[in-house]
């Protein structure tokens, strides 16, 4: 029998993201404050802080099929995980903007949204409060030798950020968005010198 699963997984393992950023996005970031999460979403073939395990070719598929909400930008998560397989507008804090799969692992990226729930959710990371992400789904689980393994009617309903996240250490720090415009601001320092030495 389907049932509402909820899995919590850090954003960007130790704190540090890779730069998965494009250069519109850095753009965005540099001239209107956007501000982009980014990092680990969710892993397969390990035992969770839920003590699930979700076969990696269950969630490769589930990827493959939540691209396309991405691509229709309506891949939407809200901030704080409700009992519900419904994402309430009202609550949403984010877009996924991208997806894909890095070995076992679920990888993304989410705008963080102009919304009351996205300024919520851009003052807490700027705060550098400690943001996890948990995965929202529908599916059967089954036991098999000890372990309770998501079956492969799984289907994901959406990514939501949270505070108490089940799995250690997982964490979202204040990254790409601070970090961007911290190397955007030394960037212009460079430039503005280069153009003043230019104009002598």
């Amino acid at each position: 029998m389907a049932q509402l699963l909820r899995e919590y997984y850090e954003l960007c393992e130790g704190g540090v993201c890779q730069d998965f950023l494009t250069e519109a996005e850095k753009r965005e970031i540099r001239e209107s404050n956007g501000m982009y999460i980014t990092g680990k979403f969710q892993e397969g073939g390990v035992i969770n802080g839920n003590k699930r395990k979700y076969p990696p070719d269950v969630l490769k598929k589930e990827v493959g099929r939540y691209k396309n909400l991405v691509n229709d930008r309506r891949a939407l998560g809200e901030l704080d995980h409700p009992d519900s397989s419904i994402i309430n507008l009202v609550n949403v804090s984010h877009m996924v903007v991208d997806i894909w799969m890095e070995g076992n692992s679920v990888m993304g990226k989410c705008k963080v949204l102009d919304t009351p729930s996205g300024q919520i959710l851009r003052s807490l990371v700027t705060a550098g409060v400690k943001i996890g992400i948990s995965s929202r789904g529908m599916g059967s689980v089954h036991e098999s030798a000890g372990e309770t393994i998501v079956e492969d009617d799984f289907q994901l309903i959406c990514f939501d950020i949270v505070s108490e996240p089940s799995t250690p250490n997982a964490f979202l720090s204040l990254s790409e968005s601070k970090l961007m415009n911290e190397q955007v601001a030394n960037n212009n320092k460079i430039i503005n010198l280069m153009d003043s030495i230019l104009e002598r």
